[in-house]
């Protein structure tokens, strides 16, 4: 075995590690954009604050138990309180102002605890009330477990562990939602988001290289008639993933899913959205390799902070704000409010977001895709 050989190959691999770009974005910078944005939502999780709405109706609270109550949720410096009005009713008022989850104290709540302290035999109880959206399970789930937390101490403290204070659940949707019913339609959304980005980078850096976008300068076809037939065929493969990831999950998974004309015009609202925002990067790249590398940038971010896979509540407040003006947050929830929540209010107006985004990126890209050479 030769040294030299060997030393000879090293050098050339190494030199074309070095100048593919792609390679290098894959291999160097992809982990880093991961770590960063894993790092940024993940690290800080023990300093997220959740809302809590409470609605205190315990207004002979004159020893201040049910004050005491409060102040030891917000101690644990997870939970936010913020009251609502006692003549709210709360299903309504959670639904007009977009809240997933009250707690409601009664107006027994600091009787039964003296009199059980009084009356060591005395019946007295008292049940606390959690309303929650069933979307929304895996924060819920973690309030639900401190108040709980909270709950049993309580009882431990007042009667050595004999119930007097209750928590009862309280559901405000209809039906029994699941984390799948929260990642179908995500999982639309993306893929629809990768599908359509993509297609248009590979297509038109492809057609570019081959010189095939100014051979069709020679031809009667107009550029708006190349565009909308490659649109077509972008829809096509939309609507395609969309009707295997239903079946999917329906099959599998027993997801239950309705289709709507909201669902169908996000769909296609998307599909313009992200052939428009791949034609836009297609303009500034000159290879295939520089595409998948451009494409990689802006999916993955996206993919990760617009709310695919969880919830926007395990974030820190400052990514929730980075979210909100991503449009693939917009179509994830949009989906998930017309096709499982059957929200129409909800859904209309992340529609109305998804098309304002689809008719901004379109037709930018439409102005940048040029069939002649710079």
């Amino acid at each position: 075995m030769r040294p030299e050989i060997l030393i000879a190959g090293f050098k050339t691999d190494l030199k074309s590690f070095f100048r593919s770009r792609a390679t290098l974005f894959w291999t160097l910078a992809f982990p880093v954009m991961l770590i960063l944005i894993f790092g940024a939502i993940f690290s800080g999780i023990g300093e997220v604050e959740f809302d809590l709405y409470v609605q205190n109706l315990d207004e002979d609270d004159e020893f201040g138990i049910t004050e005491g109550f409060l102040q030891g949720l917000e101690s644990t410096g997870y939970i936010n309180i913020k009251n609502v009005p006692k003549d709210e009713d709360i299903k309504s008022y959670m639904d007009e102002n977009d809240i997933k989850r009250v707690l409601v104290i009664p107006e027994d709540f600091s009787e039964a605890i003296i009199m059980s302290q009084q009356n060591p035999n005395s019946t007295e109880t008292s049940n606390l009330m959690f309303y929650f959206d069933q979307s929304e399970q895996t924060t819920n789930q973690q309030i639900r477990d401190i108040i709980s937390y909270f709950v049993i101490n309580t009882n431990m403290n007042v009667s050595g562990g004999r119930e007097i204070i209750g928590l009862q659940d309280v559901t405000t949707i209809s039906g029994e939602f699941s984390y799948i019913d929260f990642f179908i339609p995500g999982m639309i959304g993306f893929t629809i988001m990768q599908t359509c980005i993509y297609g248009s980078l590979e297509r038109n850096t492809k057609y570019r290289k081959d010189g095939i976008l100014r051979k069709l300068l020679t031809t009667p076809i107009t550029r708006s008639e190349w565009i909308i037939s490659k649109m077509l065929f972008q829809l096509f493969l939309s609507f395609l993933s969309t009707v295997i990831i239903i079946a999917v999950g329906v099959l599998i998974y027993g997801l239950h899913v309705h289709v709507t004309a909201l669902m169908i015009v996000i769909i296609i609202a998307t599909s313009f959205l992200f052939t428009g925002l791949g034609m836009m990067i297609g303009r500034f790249v000159k290879d295939e390799e520089s595409a998948g590398m451009a494409g990689g940038a802006v999916t993955f971010p996206m993919m990760f902070l617009a709310g695919t896979f969880f919830e926007l509540d395990m974030m820190p407040e400052f990514l929730q704000l980075v979210a909100r003006v991503l449009p693939l947050y917009y179509v994830n929830e949009g989906l998930r409010d017309s096709m499982i929540k059957l929200e129409t209010a909800d859904a209309t107006i992340n529609t109305i977001f998804v098309l304002i985004f689809a008719a901004i990126f379109f037709i930018i890209g439409l102005a940048l895709t040029k069939w002649k050479e710079d």
